[in-house]
Protein backbone atom coordinates (compact mmCIF):
# COMPACT_ATOMS: atom_id res chain seq x y z
CA UNK A 1 0.00 0.00 0.00
CA UNK A 2 3.00 2.23 1.12
CA UNK A 3 4.46 1.85 -2.83
CA UNK A 4 1.05 2.72 -3.98
CA UNK A 5 0.28 5.70 -1.59
CA UNK A 6 3.30 7.02 -3.65
CA UNK A 7 2.31 6.53 -6.86
CA UNK A 8 -1.27 7.51 -6.47
CA UNK A 9 -0.73 10.60 -4.23
CA UNK A 10 -1.94 13.34 -6.09
CA UNK A 11 -1.28 16.49 -3.19
CA UNK A 12 2.07 16.34 -0.62
CA UNK A 13 2.01 18.67 2.51
CA UNK A 14 5.23 20.92 2.89
CA UNK A 15 6.15 22.42 5.87
CA UNK A 16 9.04 24.94 4.72
CA UNK A 17 11.07 27.65 7.24
CA UNK A 18 12.23 29.54 4.56
CA UNK A 19 15.20 31.28 6.31
CA UNK A 20 17.91 34.03 5.60
CA UNK A 21 20.83 31.20 6.54
CA UNK A 22 18.92 27.89 6.70
CA UNK A 23 15.81 26.55 4.54
CA UNK A 24 13.93 23.37 6.42
CA UNK A 25 10.93 21.20 4.63
CA UNK A 26 9.23 18.67 6.67
CA UNK A 27 6.86 16.58 5.00
CA UNK A 28 4.86 14.19 7.06
CA UNK A 29 6.37 15.08 9.99
CA UNK A 30 10.00 14.38 8.74
CA UNK A 31 12.88 16.90 7.92
CA UNK A 32 13.41 16.11 4.94
CA UNK A 33 15.26 19.20 3.62
CA UNK A 34 17.91 21.29 5.94
CA UNK A 35 20.00 22.97 3.41
CA UNK A 36 21.83 26.84 3.69
CA UNK A 37 19.48 29.18 1.69
CA UNK A 38 22.12 29.58 -1.16
CA UNK A 39 21.91 28.26 -5.12
CA UNK A 40 24.59 29.45 -7.31
CA UNK A 41 23.28 30.31 -11.13
CA UNK A 42 25.08 30.74 -14.68
CA UNK A 43 25.64 34.37 -14.73
CA UNK A 44 24.86 34.21 -18.63
CA UNK A 45 21.81 31.91 -19.25
CA UNK A 46 20.47 32.59 -15.23
CA UNK A 47 20.03 28.57 -14.79
CA UNK A 48 20.63 26.84 -11.68
CA UNK A 49 23.68 25.21 -11.41
CA UNK A 50 23.90 24.53 -8.00
CA UNK A 51 21.33 24.70 -4.26
CA UNK A 52 22.14 24.13 -0.64
CA UNK A 53 24.95 22.95 1.17
CA UNK A 54 26.63 22.18 -2.86
CA UNK A 55 26.32 26.03 -3.38
CA UNK A 56 27.45 27.25 -0.10
CA UNK A 57 30.69 25.35 -0.99
CA UNK A 58 30.97 27.83 -3.96
CA UNK A 59 30.11 31.02 -1.33
CA UNK A 60 32.79 33.22 -1.84
CA UNK A 61 34.95 31.27 -4.01
CA UNK A 62 33.45 31.58 -7.85
CA UNK A 63 34.75 32.60 -11.54
CA UNK A 64 32.81 35.16 -13.10
CA UNK A 65 30.84 32.17 -15.14
CA UNK A 66 29.09 31.88 -11.79
CA UNK A 67 27.14 34.08 -8.97
CA UNK A 68 26.36 31.94 -6.03
CA UNK A 69 23.52 34.33 -4.26
CA UNK A 70 22.01 34.28 -1.02
CA UNK A 71 18.07 35.24 -1.82
CA UNK A 72 16.78 36.23 1.51
CA UNK A 73 18.27 39.37 3.81
CA UNK A 74 16.99 40.52 6.58
CA UNK A 75 14.74 37.85 6.77
CA UNK A 76 13.05 38.67 2.84
CA UNK A 77 13.51 37.74 -0.12
CA UNK A 78 16.22 40.72 -1.96
CA UNK A 79 16.21 38.77 -5.31
CA UNK A 80 12.51 37.11 -6.51
CA UNK A 81 14.28 35.13 -9.41
CA UNK A 82 16.93 33.21 -7.37
CA UNK A 83 14.46 32.41 -4.21
CA UNK A 84 12.01 31.14 -6.78
CA UNK A 85 15.06 28.67 -8.39
CA UNK A 86 16.04 27.89 -4.76
CA UNK A 87 13.00 26.80 -3.93
CA UNK A 88 11.92 24.71 -6.90
CA UNK A 89 15.75 23.10 -6.25
CA UNK A 90 15.23 22.45 -2.43
CA UNK A 91 11.18 20.70 -3.15
CA UNK A 92 13.07 18.50 -5.91
CA UNK A 93 15.27 17.31 -3.21
CA UNK A 94 11.85 16.42 -1.72
CA UNK A 95 10.52 14.45 -4.68
CA UNK A 96 14.12 13.16 -5.70
CA UNK A 97 13.39 8.89 -6.02
CA UNK A 98 10.14 8.74 -4.98
CA UNK A 99 7.80 9.80 -7.07
CA UNK A 100 6.80 8.86 -10.89
CA UNK A 101 5.24 12.66 -10.33
CA UNK A 102 5.30 15.60 -9.07
CA UNK A 103 1.92 16.28 -7.20
CA UNK A 104 0.10 19.10 -6.49
CA UNK A 105 1.74 21.08 -3.09
CA UNK A 106 0.06 22.52 -0.28
CA UNK A 107 2.58 24.41 1.50
CA UNK A 108 2.42 26.31 4.79
CA UNK A 109 5.41 28.80 4.86
CA UNK A 110 7.10 30.94 7.59
CA UNK A 111 6.99 34.55 7.27
CA UNK A 112 9.04 37.62 9.57
CA UNK A 113 6.09 38.98 11.64
CA UNK A 114 7.13 42.74 10.74
CA UNK A 115 6.59 41.60 6.96
CA UNK A 116 5.12 44.53 4.17
CA UNK A 117 2.58 43.07 1.69
CA UNK A 118 4.54 43.36 -0.52
CA UNK A 119 7.43 41.03 0.99
CA UNK A 120 4.35 38.46 2.08
CA UNK A 121 3.18 38.94 -1.70
CA UNK A 122 6.69 37.96 -2.54
CA UNK A 123 7.28 35.20 -0.45
CA UNK A 124 3.73 33.62 -1.92
CA UNK A 125 4.58 34.33 -5.57
CA UNK A 126 8.18 32.81 -4.69
CA UNK A 127 6.04 29.30 -3.23
CA UNK A 128 3.18 29.15 -5.72
CA UNK A 129 5.61 29.51 -8.74
CA UNK A 130 7.74 26.51 -7.34
CA UNK A 131 4.70 24.76 -7.88
CA UNK A 132 2.57 25.69 -4.19
CA UNK A 133 -0.84 25.19 -5.05
CA UNK A 134 -2.16 26.46 -1.25
CA UNK A 135 -0.03 28.27 -0.07
CA UNK A 136 -0.64 29.35 3.88
CA UNK A 137 1.87 32.00 5.58
CA UNK A 138 2.07 31.78 9.29
CA UNK A 139 4.47 34.42 11.08
CA UNK A 140 7.92 32.72 12.24
CA UNK A 141 7.06 33.21 16.03
CA UNK A 142 3.81 31.69 16.04
CA UNK A 143 5.60 28.59 14.41
CA UNK A 144 8.46 28.84 16.85
CA UNK A 145 6.18 28.69 19.56
CA UNK A 146 4.12 25.81 18.37
CA UNK A 147 7.73 24.06 17.49
CA UNK A 148 8.81 24.72 21.58
CA UNK A 149 5.69 22.52 22.19
CA UNK A 150 3.90 26.10 23.78
CA UNK A 151 0.03 25.41 23.53
CA UNK A 152 -0.80 28.70 21.90
CA UNK A 153 -4.58 28.51 21.69
CA UNK A 154 -4.59 28.83 25.67
CA UNK A 155 -5.64 31.57 27.35
CA UNK A 156 -1.89 32.55 28.95
CA UNK A 157 1.11 34.94 27.62
CA UNK A 158 3.74 33.29 26.05
CA UNK A 159 7.02 35.38 25.12
CA UNK A 160 8.98 33.95 21.71
CA UNK A 161 12.24 35.48 21.10
CA UNK A 162 13.15 34.24 17.77
CA UNK A 163 16.74 35.04 16.69
CA UNK A 164 17.45 34.56 13.06
CA UNK A 165 19.32 34.99 10.57
CA UNK A 166 18.35 37.86 9.15
CA UNK A 167 15.62 39.29 11.72
CA UNK A 168 15.07 38.46 15.39
CA UNK A 169 11.40 38.20 16.11
CA UNK A 170 9.81 39.05 19.67
CA UNK A 171 6.22 38.17 19.67
CA UNK A 172 3.37 37.68 23.01
CA UNK A 173 1.28 35.18 22.12
CA UNK A 174 -2.23 34.01 23.42
CA UNK A 175 -5.21 32.01 22.55
CA UNK A 176 -3.75 31.20 19.12
CA UNK A 177 -2.91 34.67 17.90
CA UNK A 178 -0.18 37.34 18.05
CA UNK A 179 -0.94 39.92 21.21
CA UNK A 180 1.95 42.38 20.31
CA UNK A 181 4.78 41.97 18.32
CA UNK A 182 8.12 43.20 17.19
CA UNK A 183 10.23 42.44 14.51
CA UNK A 184 13.72 44.25 14.23
CA UNK A 185 16.30 43.40 11.56
CA UNK A 186 19.61 42.71 14.09
CA UNK A 187 20.22 38.71 13.99
CA UNK A 188 22.87 36.39 13.02
CA UNK A 189 24.17 38.11 9.97
CA UNK A 190 25.08 41.53 11.70
CA UNK A 191 26.94 39.42 14.35
CA UNK A 192 28.72 37.60 11.26
CA UNK A 193 29.71 41.45 10.11
CA UNK A 194 30.39 42.56 13.27
CA UNK A 195 32.96 39.79 13.78
CA UNK A 196 34.55 40.55 9.90
CA UNK A 197 34.40 44.36 10.97
CA UNK A 198 36.53 43.66 14.41
CA UNK A 199 38.53 41.41 13.02
CA UNK A 200 40.08 43.75 10.51
CA UNK A 201 40.23 46.49 12.64
CA UNK A 202 41.69 44.87 16.29
CA UNK A 203 44.38 42.28 14.39
CA UNK A 204 44.48 43.56 10.85
CA UNK A 205 43.23 40.03 8.91
CA UNK A 206 40.88 40.01 6.45
CA UNK A 207 38.53 37.36 7.04
CA UNK A 208 35.62 36.24 4.68
CA UNK A 209 32.13 35.65 5.54
CA UNK A 210 31.90 32.13 5.90
CA UNK A 211 35.31 32.11 7.99
CA UNK A 212 33.48 34.81 10.58
CA UNK A 213 30.60 32.58 10.82
CA UNK A 214 32.90 29.60 11.95
CA UNK A 215 34.15 32.10 14.73
CA UNK A 216 30.90 32.47 15.63
CA UNK A 217 30.26 29.17 16.00
CA UNK A 218 33.58 28.02 17.60
CA UNK A 219 34.09 30.86 20.38
CA UNK A 220 30.72 33.22 19.78
CA UNK A 221 29.58 34.38 23.16
CA UNK A 222 27.22 37.20 24.98
CA UNK A 223 29.28 37.03 27.95
CA UNK A 224 32.72 37.67 28.79
CA UNK A 225 32.79 35.41 32.07
CA UNK A 226 31.27 31.66 30.98
CA UNK A 227 33.07 29.93 34.33
CA UNK A 228 34.07 26.40 33.15
CA UNK A 229 31.66 26.58 29.92
CA UNK A 230 34.38 28.69 28.22
CA UNK A 231 35.20 27.24 24.59
CA UNK A 232 38.90 27.03 23.55
CA UNK A 233 40.44 29.90 21.57
CA UNK A 234 39.85 29.17 18.04
CA UNK A 235 42.58 29.62 15.47
CA UNK A 236 42.25 32.04 12.13
CA UNK A 237 44.09 32.00 8.89
CA UNK A 238 43.66 34.90 6.87
CA UNK A 239 45.64 37.58 4.99
CA UNK A 240 46.67 40.63 6.39
CA UNK A 241 44.87 43.33 5.79
CA UNK A 242 48.38 45.88 4.85
CA UNK A 243 50.63 43.57 3.67
CA UNK A 244 48.81 40.29 2.26
CA UNK A 245 51.04 37.70 4.17
CA UNK A 246 49.59 35.20 5.55
CA UNK A 247 48.05 35.24 9.60
CA UNK A 248 47.37 32.91 12.69
CA UNK A 249 45.42 34.77 15.01
CA UNK A 250 43.96 33.31 17.79
CA UNK A 251 40.61 34.41 18.72
CA UNK A 252 39.08 34.12 22.74
CA UNK A 253 35.57 34.30 23.20
CA UNK A 254 36.03 37.69 25.12
CA UNK A 255 36.78 39.51 22.47
CA UNK A 256 33.92 38.21 20.63
CA UNK A 257 31.94 39.14 23.41
CA UNK A 258 33.32 42.48 23.44
CA UNK A 259 32.82 43.52 19.70
CA UNK A 260 28.93 41.99 19.34
CA UNK A 261 27.81 43.87 22.69
CA UNK A 262 26.29 46.90 20.80
CA UNK A 263 24.09 44.48 18.31
CA UNK A 264 22.81 42.22 21.84
CA UNK A 265 22.68 45.64 23.78
CA UNK A 266 19.88 46.47 20.57
CA UNK A 267 17.92 43.11 20.80
CA UNK A 268 18.07 43.27 24.45
CA UNK A 269 16.27 46.66 23.91
CA UNK A 270 13.98 45.28 21.45
CA UNK A 271 12.93 42.70 24.25
CA UNK A 272 12.07 45.41 26.89
CA UNK A 273 9.82 47.29 24.51
CA UNK A 274 8.15 44.65 23.65
CA UNK A 275 7.43 43.97 27.15
CA UNK A 276 6.69 47.42 27.86
CA UNK A 277 3.65 47.47 25.23
CA UNK A 278 1.91 43.93 26.46
CA UNK A 279 -1.09 43.79 28.40
CA UNK A 280 -0.27 43.59 32.75
CA UNK A 281 -2.18 40.17 33.17
CA UNK A 282 -0.08 38.48 30.40
CA UNK A 283 2.72 40.19 31.80
CA UNK A 284 2.40 38.49 35.02
CA UNK A 285 1.96 35.05 32.67
CA UNK A 286 5.18 35.44 31.02
CA UNK A 287 7.36 36.32 34.50
CA UNK A 288 5.94 33.20 35.42
CA UNK A 289 6.70 30.69 31.96
CA UNK A 290 9.55 32.93 31.13
CA UNK A 291 10.54 33.83 27.66
CA UNK A 292 12.01 31.35 25.42
CA UNK A 293 14.76 31.99 22.50
CA UNK A 294 14.75 30.12 19.15
CA UNK A 295 16.62 30.76 16.32
CA UNK A 296 20.20 30.42 15.46
CA UNK A 297 21.33 33.25 17.67
CA UNK A 298 19.82 31.27 20.92
CA UNK A 299 23.04 29.14 20.58
CA UNK A 300 25.13 32.06 21.23
CA UNK A 301 26.70 30.76 24.39
CA UNK A 302 26.12 32.79 27.59
CA UNK A 303 22.72 34.78 25.94
CA UNK A 304 19.85 33.51 27.83
CA UNK A 305 22.11 34.31 31.24
CA UNK A 306 22.41 37.63 30.02
CA UNK A 307 19.42 38.42 29.43
CA UNK A 308 18.40 36.75 32.24
CA UNK A 309 19.95 39.10 34.51
CA UNK A 310 19.43 42.18 32.41
CA UNK A 311 15.48 42.03 32.13
CA UNK A 312 14.80 39.89 35.72
CA UNK A 313 12.80 37.50 33.82
CA UNK A 314 14.11 34.12 33.13
CA UNK A 315 14.93 33.03 29.77
CA UNK A 316 15.08 29.20 28.40
CA UNK A 317 16.91 28.06 25.63
CA UNK A 318 14.64 25.76 23.25
CA UNK A 319 15.98 22.24 22.64
CA UNK A 320 16.74 22.14 19.19
CA UNK A 321 16.81 25.86 18.29
CA UNK A 322 17.15 25.71 14.77
CA UNK A 323 14.41 23.55 14.42
CA UNK A 324 11.70 25.60 16.53
CA UNK A 325 10.22 27.20 13.42
CA UNK A 326 10.25 24.23 10.79
CA UNK A 327 8.85 21.67 13.62
CA UNK A 328 5.58 24.72 14.13
CA UNK A 329 5.03 24.78 10.63
CA UNK A 330 4.63 21.04 10.11
CA UNK A 331 2.52 20.85 13.40
CA UNK A 332 0.73 23.63 12.16
CA UNK A 333 0.35 21.89 8.71
CA UNK A 334 -1.86 19.48 10.06
CA UNK A 335 -4.27 21.60 11.96
CA UNK A 336 -4.80 24.06 9.63
CA UNK A 337 -8.14 24.89 11.53
CA UNK A 338 -6.87 25.23 14.33
CA UNK A 339 -4.32 28.11 13.73
CA UNK A 340 -3.95 32.13 12.24
CA UNK A 341 -2.56 31.92 8.52
CA UNK A 342 -2.24 34.96 5.86
CA UNK A 343 -3.61 33.56 3.04
CA UNK A 344 -4.64 34.90 -0.11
Amino acid sequence: MGIFSNFFSFTQELAIDLGTANTVIISNGEIIVNEPSVVALDRHTEKMIAVGDVAKQMYEKTNDKIRVIRPLRDGVIADFNAAEQMLRGLIKMVHQGRRLFSPSLRMVVGVPSGSTEVELRAVRDSAEHAGGRDVFLLFEPMAAAIGVGIDVTAPEGNMIVDIGGGTTEIAVISLGGIVSNNSIKMAGDDFTSDIQEYMSRQHNVRVSERMAERIKINVGAALTDLGDKAPDDYVVDGPNRITAMPMKVPVCYQEIAHCLEKSIARIEQAVINALESTPPELYADIVKNGIWLTGGGALLRGLDKRLTDKINIPFHVAEDPLLCVARGTGIALKNVDKFTFLKR
